[in-house]
């Protein structure tokens, strides 16, 4: 804390030197006179309602006697809805850098006020791309907060909808807002997350809701499934909200973070809401089937060309014929690779050329790598269905994850035949049995452990409101 002066020229003085006002074009000083009085207002340039200050100014130069203190001049003649009184500096210089206005008088002391007139340049809340409903609201997250709590407000008018506001980062000065419902979400947990976003120690938040991740959720570097889900959409994190769970928005960033997350929760989507329950639990069954079997489906396979005589026969067909030039273990390596770099030249190409480019460039390469030989026709339809299945859920790091696994299964069945395939299944299942929630608070295997029937149904069914 460093409070301001009580003589109105050092705290000028102050403000000059820190908000380097002159060699800041952004940086607006405006001095005016008040009756007998003077006031200096600074603020930054593009961050504030032109209108709002507009009339603030007109409205300033009408006062015909400055008053004696900052409370009063707040009281009398602030004809504006947020304003606040201050005393220290260094909250009142970050407070500035992130929009608002401050406002110093010569009769103020060892105060100055500060007006929330910031305003923030911001796209419109369109539809996420990687979270599309068939039917249901197409708004989606910004990179304002301000306008993100806005979005889950207008869902949720209870008063138990909590916004806890903390600012991180001595160099960037974040806001982040833990949502959470009184009485619904555990306590524990949401002391958890509030202590952690308090207590953190970073210079910046440089990659939004990753640097919040890594700093907030202690993780193991060899354990890929993921912690947190993520998403867009505020009727998605509405209803989180209202099931119990914590929302960690961030200012700068579109995501939402959802807590605690277990491995069974990235498999629901917002379409099984907005659907019949008899189609919404055809989706979700689909989706936990398609789910498995991108991890399982090209290991399986490869584990049937390794042993053939143990192939029932109604399965005989899954044998291919021909091996090709490169051994089947290398082609599905590089069919893995070859997915992914067309996933990243498709993530810089510009849009109208996105699809086009995925299209084709996987189509021409099937064809080729066929037609000389590289790889086979089961190779490509295989990881072909893998690629489009890992589109079923929005999560990159668990479609990443579930990877990771599939080509460590891959390894470990070309090392060990039957029993590398067995080793790498334990060793999945090692892996996701010991992850943890955030807070440790909830197994990351729940409902299956510890069990609860009913909410394991749920995963697989999609009953009927009751009104």
């Amino acid at each position: 804390m460093l409070p301001l002066r009580e003589d109105y020229g050092g705290n000028v003085a102050f403000f000059d030197r820190h908000l380097q006002v002159g060699e800041n074009y952004d940086v607006v000083k405006k001095v005016l006179a008040v009756g007998q009085g003077e006031i200096t207002l600074y603020y930054i340039d593009g961050l504030f309602k032109d209108g709002s200050m507009q009339k603030l100014l007109t409205y300033f130069l009408s006062v015909e006697t400055m008053p004696q203190d900052a409370k009063t001049f707040l009281r009398r003649h602030l004809p504006y809805v947020e304003g606040d009184v201050m005393y220290d500096g260094e909250a009142l210089l970050t407070s500035a850098l992130a929009g608002m206005a401050i406002l110093l008088g010569s009769t103020f002391g060892g105060a100055a006020l500060c007006l929330d007139v910031r305003t923030s340049p911001a796209r419109s809340t369109a539809e996420p791309e990687n979270d599309r409903v068939m039917r249901g609201a197409r708004d989606g997250f910004v990179e304002t907060i301000v306008f993100n709590t806005a979005l889950i407000r207008r869902r949720i008018r209870d008063p138990a909808l909590t916004m806890h506001c903390a600012r991180v980062g001595r160099a960037s000065g974040t806001d982040i807002v833990v949502c959470y419902m009184k009485g619904r979400a555990d306590p524990r947990l949401v002391r958890y997350v509030k202590a952690r976003v308090h207590g953190l120690d970073t210079d910046a938040l440089t990659l939004g809701h990753q640097s919040l991740a890594e700093t907030l959720i202690r993780t193991h570097w060899y354990n890929p499934f993921p912690k947190i889900r993520y998403t867009e959409r505020p009727d998605a994190a509405a209803a989180q909200l209202l099931e119990g769970n914590v929302v960690v928005l961030i200012d700068n960033s579109p995501a939402a973070m959802i807590l605690p997350t277990g491995i069974f929760d990235f498999l629901q989507e917002s379409n099984d809401y907005y659907l019949p329950p008899l189609t919404g639990t055809y989706l979700r069954i689909v989706r936990h089937i398609v789910f498995w079997l991108t991890l399982f489906l090209t290991p399986l396979w490869f584990l049937e060309t390794k042993n053939p005589a143990v192939v029932p026969d109604f399965l005989a067909f899954t044998i291919p014929n021909e091996s090709g030039k490169l051994p089947l273990f290398w082609q599905l390596l590089l069919a893995e690779f070859i997915i992914d770099g067309l996933r990243m030249a498709s993530m810089n190409t510009p849009d109208m050329l996105t699809n086009s480019l995925s299209a084709v460039g996987g189509l021409l390469l099937g064809d080729f790598a066929i037609n000389v030989g590289w790889l086979i026709p089961e190779v490509v339809l295989y990881m072909a269905f893998v690629a489009i299945a890992n589109a079923t859920q929005s999560s990159f790091e668990l479609g990443y994850a579930l990877k990771f696994m599939r080509i460590l299964l891959l390894i470990l069945t070309q090392l060990f035949n039957v029993w590398g395939f067995l080793a790498g299944l334990c060793l999945t299942l090692i892996l996701i049995v010991t992850n943890k929630t955030v807070n440790g608070g909830r197994s990351y295997l729940y409902p299956l452990f510890p069990f609860s029937g009913r909410a394991l149904l749920a995963l697989y069914t999609r009953r009927k409101k009751r009104f």
